[in-house]
């Protein structure tokens, strides 16, 4: 009959537990969001500058040297470029989807 009881308390903690993790969880993932909306590196937090490259505007970080693009940036800049490997993808992409 102990068992039993034991199994409860266990379970009742596994619960309490896993609730503050879900809760611990969100509240990293609206950080992120935050700090991504603020203009700052998704990966390492430096504040992100302003490049332009084909006509794009990109943000670039000056640490960890990654380039981030806007929603329909990168089809912006397959446009552009009819013979490079993603523009042949973009192409790929819309006529499966018609």
């Amino acid at each position: 009959m102990n068992n039993a009881w034991d199994d409860r308390k266990k379970a009742l903690e596994n619960e309490f537990f896993h609730k503050k993790e879900k809760e611990a969880l969100e509240k990293m993932k609206q950080e992120a969001i935050a700090t991504a909306s603020l203009g700052h590196c998704p990966k390492c937090g430096t504040v992100l500058e302003p490049i332009t490259f084909h006509g794009v505007p990109l943000d670039q970080c000056p640490d960890c040297g990654g380039v981030w693009l806007g929603p329909k940036d990168l089809k912006v800049l397959a446009a552009k470029d009819h013979r490079s490997w993603f523009g042949r993808w973009f192409d790929r992409e819309s006529e499966n989807t018609n």
